[in-house]
């Protein structure tokens, strides 16, 4: 898995370097340390999630951790969770969550 860091500020000028960044690590699984983010802007925050369709369309994780109070903050502040940033590689559904088996209140 390859690690990327995230700069501290996530603004405007930092969103074509990140895009340039993770493009270049497109096809492996990738772990994005948020943990020093103290600015999360919504062009960044853009990149973010396309990165993490990107790599759930590949089948690829992709990861952020550590996440920094601002980060999770600035999430929150747009609605959204780290889910929204990150990929997991699709499973096998779980035979018990199925429709067929769950059972409905």
């Amino acid at each position: 898995m390859t690690r990327l860091a995230l700069a501290s500020r996530l603004d405007l000028p930092a969103a074509a370097p990140l895009h340039a960044a993770i493009l270049a690590r497109r096809g492996a699984a990738l772990e994005l340390d948020a943990g020093a983010v103290g600015h999360l802007g919504t062009l960044c925050l853009q990149v973010l999630i396309a990165a993490a369709a990107e790599w759930r369309d590949c089948g690829q994780s992709l990861t952020v951790a550590p996440v920094s109070d601002a980060f999770a903050a600035a999430l929150a502040t747009y609605g959204l969770t780290p889910d929204a940033v990150q990929s997991r590689p699709a499973r096998a559904p779980d035979p018990a969550s199925t429709a067929e088996t769950a059972t409905w209140a």
